[in-house]
């Protein structure tokens, strides 16, 4: 549910901090005031589209924020996706610059605007004044239709199985028409990976290579090096450990008589070892040390049949087994798409199971389109429009991502023998009306908690307007709504009360927001029956209407 909602220069909003209750809200005010403004901005903060015309005239930057309260679904979104603020509250921030440029904010946390509107569908469900504008048009009917079935994870589903199906299809035909260029590919990958194979290389194998070829080409110099300092170390008349053994026998009496020479001896001792351990370790090499011409000429010979196939396949030579990878699997994938029975085999399944699942859900769409059609007839009824009933006709269409069915609303009027479109038949009134039904009979499915109208009830007035109030406030029994309206009827059905006005301070025009008190309300509810000049009459029905809620 909504909580605050914090405007900073935004249109023609310089500022305006709003808290709101649960219930009925009727937003009202004269033409031109700036009603649809809260709603605008509520959209911004629920993800809506941002332009520079948002800013209010002179200033930097626009800047709403709107408080809601969250459901356990919201928590948990949040919760994945490590945007959770205080307990029980979400905060949804969206500051417009001048030049058009917005940021998005959930919780404090920098968010894209995609997530504000996924954030959204927990918590609102606006229906804009142009809705029923929508009610002609074939997808928005399915929409509709589907939605109320409440078939969006089917229908998902189903637009994976239609790419999946899609795209088998397109392979098979591909397949079909380029067999010949296929076949030369595949004998020219053949041949490259027979030659890369043949080769026999290993991973790790160039490296080893070239460290054993400089070993061996260089073993006569190694092998010289190695035993004269193993000589010069510990094996020779004048090595240096005798030396160094000679010249701590010297030390160590004269450490007795100055301690302070301990250190030096203890350091030469070490010393001493690590000579012994050098010398060690190089006897140890040169004893190793292979002069072995053949094994030398062997690993040359690879070497260069290595680096000449490199050369050849145009790669690095330590990159060939890489090379022969990535060939194999090109090969075995030009043999796969060859085959034309699999090809086929796989095209099938995908279209079997795209039509099990079309067909599962044409099902529910009949279902759910007799109770739709039920539910709305009835509304029509109380909306005043008795005889006439909304029936939807579902026939057999192409298949599509949206599944096998072509979805019509039809209008059966009083007096006329068969339904006919929707589109042909209804006035602007009556779509206003049937658009109502829809939005409420669709609220009733809809665990969204907060459900804005804006202007949902144009083109209707009298007794009309005061049944749109009843089932405005019945709807605000159980969650919050939200209303635009200019009919005084719906108005009065309210739980609360907002007037939007525009005010000229300082040479600029400004709309400012009010909460009403009872007392504001029969002024209000009297304007919008009287017009600018009220009097003792209007007022007393504004408090007839207002106490008759």
């Amino acid at each position: 549910m909504l909580l605050h909602l914090r405007l900073r220069d935004f249109v023609i909003v310089d500022s305006a901090d709003i808290d709101f209750n649960g219930g009925f809200s009727a937003l009202t005010g004269e033409t031109g005031a700036g009603k649809s403004i809260l709603l605008d901005a509520l959209g911004l903060a629920l993800g809506a589209r941002a332009d520079a015309a948002t800013v209010r005239e002179g200033c930097a930057r626009a800047d709403i924020t709107a408080r809601f309260r969250t459901t356990a679904a919201l928590d948990t979104w949040l919760i994945e996706r490590e945007l959770t603020g205080d307990e029980g509250s979400v905060l949804l921030r969206r500051v417009v610059e001048a030049d058009g440029r917005s940021r998005a904010f959930i919780n404090g946390h920098p968010a894209t605007v995609a997530l504000l509107r996924e954030s959204g569908d927990y918590l609102v469900d606006i229906h804009g004044q142009h809705a029923a504008q929508l009610l002609t048009r074939p997808h928005a009917q399915r929409d509709m239709l589907d939605a109320f079935a409440g078939l969006g994870s089917a229908l998902g589903d189903l637009s994976g199985l239609y790419r999946h199906w899609h795209e088998c299809s397109q392979a098979l035909r591909t397949a079909e028409s380029s067999g010949r260029e296929q076949a030369l590919e595949e004998e020219r990958l053949s041949w490259q990976v027979s030659e890369l194979a043949a080769l026999r290389m290993t991973p790790g194998e160039w490296e080893s290579l070239n460290t054993e070829q400089k070993r061996l080409a260089h073993a006569a110099g190694l092998l010289e090096g190695t035993r004269l300092a193993a000589d010069q170390l510990s094996e020779g008349d004048d090595a240096l450990d005798a030396r160094l053994r000679q010249l701590l026998t010297r030390l160590r009496p004269l450490a007795t008589l100055d301690p302070s020479l301990t250190q030096a001896i203890e350091s030469l001792d070490t010393a001493a070892i690590y000579l012994d351990e050098a010398a060690s370790t190089l006897s140890s090499y040169a004893g190793r040390v292979d002069l072995d011409p053949e094994r030398l000429t062997a690993v040359e010979q690879r070497i260069s049949s290595i680096f000449t196939t490199a050369r050849r396949f145009k790669v690095a030579p330590d990159a060939i087994t890489a090379e022969l990878e990535q060939l194999q699997a090109r090969l075995a994938q030009l043999k796969q798409a060859a085959d034309i029975e699999l090809l086929r085999t796989r095209e099938v399944q995908a279209r079997q199971a795209y039509e099990r699942c079309a067909n599962e859900i044409s099902q529910k769409r009949r279902a759910a389109a007799r109770r739709f059609a039920m539910g709305i007839s009835q509304h029509l009824i109380d909306l005043g429009m008795k005889a006439t009933r909304l029936e939807v006709a579902i026939e057999s269409a192409a298949p599509a991502s949206h599944g096998i069915d072509l979805i019509e609303f039809r209008i059966a009027s009083p007096g006329s023998s068969s339904a006919r479109p929707l589109s042909r038949v209804a006035s602007g009134g009556e779509l206003s009306r049937i658009g109502l039904s829809i939005a409420v009979l669709a609220a009733q499915n809809n665990p969204v908690p907060t459900l804005i109208f804006d202007e949902a009830d144009a083109g209707v007035g009298g007794a009309v307007a005061e049944v749109i109030g009843t089932l405005m406030r019945r709807l605000g029994d159980d969650r919050q709504v939200l209303c635009v309206t200019h009919l005084p009827q719906v108005a009065a059905k309210a739980h609360q009360q907002f007037r939007v006005a525009k005010q000229d301070e300082l040479g600029s025009v400004l709309s400012r927001i009010e909460k009403l008190d009872d007392a504001a309300r029969v002024e209000e509810i009297a304007r919008m029956l009287g017009g600018v000049t009220m009097t003792a009459t209007t007022r007393k029905h504004a408090k007839e209407m207002l106490a008759s809620r």
